[in-house]
């Protein structure tokens, strides 16, 4: 299933991407997952060591020589053991209960938990082969040089990274929803180690669990803040073995993103923050972000500012267009995630949209400047992970004058009809 929907919201910095070798021989490991909690055979052992797993096992030990630390994200947490780790979902979907994981080095015997753990799934890391219901997913790979571990995607349509949409091509990735229903008995057949969700139960998911297959649930989407979503690439290194490149990645999103917040922050405080009109109407409702959204952070960050940044809230606010019009309509830009090719587009969806100061100003922005035939986009993808290439093309487009020669990497202009 493609990326959830965020704001039609610095410099782009280049990201080392090595080989999952390379970035697990850091740890002393190399990628693949054994797929028995057991000690393998002192005749395996060569190949054990070659996989990752721990060939002899040692209680007093402590596996996991390098350990992510949360700072950012409010929705997962992670705990470690000498052999094993606890992920921890707070809240799966939304207003679901807590969600945990064992996730036990390979080689090691699997632990007898009692508690809150006695029934979590455990799960042999790091894991082989991964089913993704969400192209947010992808970039925590292919940035962490682990998409070898990547077997299956819901739909091969929404993709936007070339080297996934190859592997689909190609067989080596499966799609297992591509008419947006999982098909439970396809997946049951890949047995893949892991199928992550995108953050929403599935009728289908406890069959899957029947079946031995651990279901991982990834809910980024209810963080809080653009860095909080961005930290889930260290979820999802728990599970692939990548904690130290993961570690390296979000550090450099998280100083650029200060960087570029720290320039907005200095613009600012010589003026006044740019108004403007984040997104557009649905089937005749207008879902405006809360302030207290990861987009209220961005847009505050980026040196913006709009009607509903004193809402605390994290979720969305529906309304209607004149509600919208009478505190936002005379915002200087508007802020859409519409391919619309000229502004006379956006009068053809809504004449009403005519009558916004953005619109007769020419100051319309969209994301899709990514965007795919197929219907993926990358501001929904790499975006997630990115928030500091975000920033920066918000920061550009609300502040011309102060980033002048900027490369916009999400966010075209819509032309002025």
């Amino acid at each position: 299933m493609p990326g959830r929907p965020a704001i039609p919201v610095p410099v782009p910095v280049p990201v080392r991407r090595p080989t999952a070798a390379a970035a697990l021989l850091a740890l002393g490991l190399t990628l693949t997952a054994c797929g028995t909690s057991e000690a393998p055979p002192a005749a395996d052992s060569r190949a054990s060591k070659a996989a990752g797993c721990i060939s002899d096992f040692d209680p007093a030990k402590d596996y996991f020589p390098v350990k992510s630390t949360v700072e950012h994200a409010k929705n997962f947490s992670l705990r470690y053991e000498k052999s094993y780790q606890v992920l921890t979902v707070k809240e799966p979907f939304p207003k679901g209960r807590p969600e945990s994981y064992v996730l036990v080095k390979c080689g090691a015997p699997k632990p007898k938990l009692t508690g809150d753990l006695a029934a979590a799934q455990q799960i042999t890391v790091p894991v082989k082969s991964l089913y993704s219901a969400s192209t947010t997913h992808l970039p925590l790979l292919t940035e962490t040089g682990t998409l070898d571990v990547l077997t299956g995607v819901a739909s091969g349509a929404f993709v936007s990274s070339a080297e996934v949409r190859d592997r689909v091509k190609s067989g080596k990735v499966a799609e297992y929803a591509k008419d947006n229903t999982l098909n439970a008995e396809k997946v049951i057949g890949a047995k893949p180690d892991v199928l992550m969700t995108q953050g929403t139960d599935d009728p289908q998911y406890p069959k899957l669990r029947q079946a031995g297959i651990a279901v991982v649930a990834n809910a980024e989407w209810l963080e809080p803040s653009p860095l909080g979503r961005a930290e889930w690439v260290k979820a999802m290194a728990a599970l692939t073995g990548a904690e130290e490149r993961a570690g390296e990645v979000f550090d450099t999103v998280e100083s650029d993103y200060a960087k570029v917040a720290a320039k907005a922050a200095t613009t600012v405080s010589a003026g006044k923050p740019v108004k403007v009109l984040p997104g557009t109407m649905y089937q005749g409702t207008w879902s405006m972000a809360s302030g207290g959204s990861y987009v209220g952070k961005l847009l505050k960050d980026a040196g913006g500012t709009y009607p509903w940044a004193g809402e605390k809230g994290t979720g969305n606010l529906q309304l209607n267009f004149e509600a919208v019009y009478a505190k936002g309509g005379d915002a200087p830009v508007w802020l859409v995630g519409e391919q619309w090719k000229s502004t006379a587009d956006a009068v053809k969806a809504d004449r009403r949209y005519g009558k916004l100061t953005s619109v007769t100003a020419g100051e319309v922005w969209t994301n899709t400047k990514t965007q795919q035939p197929g219907g993926g986009n990358d501001f929904y993808e790499r975006g997630v992970l990115r928030p500091d290439l975000v920033l920066s093309d918000l920061f550009a487009l609300l502040h011309p004058d102060q980033a002048k020669g900027h490369t916009f990497t999400f966010y075209t202009k819509v032309p002025k009809a």
